[in-house]
């Protein structure tokens, strides 16, 4: 699913993480890694991570195995799909 094409909420942004281990997001050069099998964060706190200031889902945001990449950062691309 292309990101920039279709709009995802809050509600729908949650989805995406059902079976999702790691959760990294990048803003800037600032990285968030999340074990979400270790850590559980509120929806809250989730959706103020991975929710841009429209209010819907950042882009890019890339899945791979139980891996989940919201934003774009060169390191965290490299470290999880290198």
């Amino acid at each position: 699913m292309n990101a920039t094409k279709t709009r995802l909420d809050g509600a729908a942004a949650l989805k995406l993480l059902t079976g999702i281990k790691d959760l990294y997001v990048a803003k800037g050069k600032r990285v968030v890694h999340l074990d979400l099998s270790q850590e559980n964060p509120d929806e809250a706190t989730l959706t103020k991570l991975m929710l841009g200031p429209t209010g819907n889902l950042r882009a890019p945001t890339v899945r791979k195995g139980k891996s989940l990449v919201v934003g774009f950062n060169a390191d965290v691309y490299q470290q999880v799909f290198g």
